[in-house]
């Protein structure tokens, strides 16, 4: 798939201080837990995205890759892709280039989006450094808005939060360990995956 970096983080996250609030039963006016909730919301966010390999709000990356494929297009990860801001690509002396965008062309449709030759166009020939030699920078995400990001995903965030917020070791046993599994359950099927996993 090649490297990611992350360049712009989202600006605000899915999930607000008093949504997490409301679903872990404390009190809006009280504050004592607000850092730990706030943490909470972006790890549940990150951990969620982690599972779906996607990007929830707008968010700009770079994917780093070592040679152009053997096809038409490049797949770019992390759907869904809003657009490409550039393709750039490095000789073996280090000297940069960019791609033309009339050579190619964004499919924001496909998820996971591409970056599709256009008619008759054909990947450049330069000698590539020998790592990394092609960088895309991409924005991706349902948009700008918490409420862009579809209900399900923000529900199984929100099961997650209130989750940790009430089982604050690495491990749980007993009773605890049966909601866990359910709370696993729950976040795997909103997020429409397959397989066990652990919260």
């Amino acid at each position: 798939m090649g490297a990611l970096t992350l360049v712009q983080a989202p600006a605000v996250e899915p999930i607000t201080l008093d949504e997490a609030k409301a679903q872990c039963r404390v009190e809006l006016d009280f504050a004592a837990d607000d850092t730990l909730l706030e943490s909470y919301i972006v790890a549940a966010r990150r951990y969620c995205e982690g599972l779906q390999n996607r990007a929830y709000i707008t968010q700009t990356w770079e994917l780093a890759i070592s040679a152009w494929p053997d096809r038409d297009f490049i797949r770019v990860p992390l759907p869904p892709l809003q657009s490409v801001e550039g393709v750039l690509y490095y000789d073996v002396d280090g000297a940069e280039h960019t791609l033309d965008a009339g050579d190619y062309i964004v499919d924001t449709r496909r998820q996971p989006g591409r970056i599709v030759l256009a008619h008759g166009k054909a990947w450049p020939s330069r000698l590539l450094r020998p790592a990394n030699g092609i960088v895309i920078q991409f924005t991706a995400g349902y948009g700008d808005e918490a409420a862009d990001v579809p209900q399900e995903i923000r529900h199984a965030m929100l099961l997650l939060i209130a989750h940790w917020y009430e089982n604050r070791e690495a491990s749980v046993t007993g009773a605890s360990a049966k909601v866990s599994t359910h709370i696993a359950d729950g976040v795997r099927n909103l997020l429409g995956l397959d397989g066990v996993m652990a919260v």
